[in-house]
């Protein structure tokens, strides 16, 4: 198997804190995707959503709750990708940009990994049971979508929306951890989710258009590739339209509806500088995400301001 030789690029790091860890743990971490933390980020921001929409809960609440999901995000993120390794394994080996990951290259073998997967599964479980019945049974579900996300490739070229039904997976988990309940506030809140992270992992898996094209990987990347800045600006059209109904839904304060333009503005920039041809914009549009979906967090913040 061969890798191409069109593109180095690739997001692994193997320098900074990573390159001090004992060999023996270096390639665990970067299984676990320890290097680069935009995914735990991605995972968490959603979850913070959702335990932020409702209203009537505590703050001592809300901030136990946000410690208990960002735990749970690093630790689950952690284990989808060591499934997503697992079932890519022989796909990495054959595209630039993953080549260098742990079992692609050998440096851990499948029952390393398994391994692994088990402790951090049983790490997640802990912080699971210290959330309410209806949250472990989301949580529980969701392991599903886990399992079944290195497959959408295989067999779809929409596995950029099965990835954001699995990363959204957080906003109605947040908010039956902090309401006890589900809405349709909820369930709004849930599909702008969907959409943002079908638009930012479009823009991401850019970046594996070539080799996925010759190894015959299917990704909504390459399906919409030809009108990519439309596509990605419908995705969060559709998501701005559904924090608007969650917002209403939920009786937000009036700060919340001012503070939502600034992800608005970050959004359209966006949608609007996407450029499918250059690799390096598109990993550094993806990391940015972060900030928007900060930025949407401080405007639900500000929606629990009475005025």
């Amino acid at each position: 198997m061969s890798v191409s030789a069109s593109s180095s690029h690739t997001d692994i790091k193997t320098t900074g804190w990573i390159a001090r860890l004992p060999a023996g743990l270096r390639a665990y971490a970067l299984l676990a995707r320890l290097d680069r933390p935009i995914g735990t980020w991605l995972l968490f921001l959603p979850g913070v959503w959702g335990i932020l929409l409702p209203r009537d809960v505590a703050v001592a609440e809300r901030v136990r709750l946000i410690i208990l999901f960002g735990i749970g995000s690093l630790v689950m993120r952690a284990a989808g990708c060591v499934v997503n390794d697992m079932w890519d394994r022989d796909i990495d080996r054959q595209v630039a940009r993953t080549a260098g990951r742990p079992l692609a290259s050998g440096a851990l073998s499948m029952r390393q990994a398994t391994l692994f997967l088990l402790l951090l599964l049983l790490i997640g479980l802990a912080v699971l049971v210290q959330l309410n019945g209806l949250s472990c049974l989301l949580g529980v579900s969701s392991l599903v979508l886990v399992a079944l996300y290195p497959l959408a490739k295989r067999f779809t070229w929409w596995p950029q929306l099965v990835m954001g039904f699995t990363f959204g997976f957080g906003a109605p988990m947040g908010y039956a951890a902090a309401a006890g309940s589900l809405s349709w506030a909820q369930a709004a809140l849930y599909g702008a989710t969907i959409l943002w992270q079908l638009g930012f992992d479009t823009i991401y898996g850019f970046q594996d258009m070539e080799d996925d094209a010759r190894i015959g990987v299917k990704s909504t990347s390459r399906l919409w590739a030809s009108q990519a800045r439309g596509f990605v600006g419908a995705c969060y059209a559709g998501m701005v339209v559904l924090l608007v109904l969650a917002g209403g839904l939920a009786g937000v304060g009036l700060l919340f509806w001012p503070a939502l333009l600034l992800p608005v503005v970050l959004l359209e920039r966006q949608a609007a500088g996407v450029n499918p041809a250059d690799p390096a914009m598109c990993l550094s549009q993806f990391r940015f995400s972060r900030e928007i979906g900060l930025a949407v967090a401080l405007a639900l913040a500000l929606g629990l301001i009475v005025v």
